[in-house]
């Protein structure tokens, strides 16, 4: 059974996002903080879209390793150097999401932090799924 996105009546309408998620399964997968990072290690892309069109789908590696599928996302942190320019992409990066990971949206959060472990990356992602 695939999570259920709960998104009461009285909040703001979630554009991106779900308010709530109940899963329930048999397994749950963490899933590291994951940037725009190559094969061999190295950070991709000179745009903040292009870089998390490359850590989402690093994300859905790993998670599709473990067996699941973007569906089965539950939670989904943002870690972003800049949160303005996030917003400002904020479209674009919607695009991206749908193409690789559909509507079934996780709950998520978006946060600024200083720098990320590699330098050069703006933006890195992780989260959890539970799998049926």
């Amino acid at each position: 059974m695939p999570p259920e996105r709960v998104n009461p009546a009285g909040l703001a309408p979630p554009t991106g996002f779900s308010h709530a998620v109940v899963a329930t399964g048999s397994r749950v997968v963490f899933l590291a903080g994951q940037t725009a990072l190559d094969g061999d290690g190295k950070v991709t892309g000179e745009t903040l879209p292009e870089q998390f069109e490359k850590a989402l789908g690093n994300l859905l590696t790993a998670l599709a390793a473990a067996g699941g599928t973007p569906a089965d996302l539950a939670r989904v942190t943002v870690y972003a150097t800049d949160v303005a320019e996030y917003r400002s992409c904020a479209a674009e990066l919607g695009r991206v999401w749908r193409r690789l990971a559909g509507r079934d949206y996780p709950a998520m959060a978006v946060v600024q932090v200083v720098r990320l472990w590699d330098e050069t990356a703006r933006v890195e992602l992780d989260g959890f799924a539970v799998l049926p």
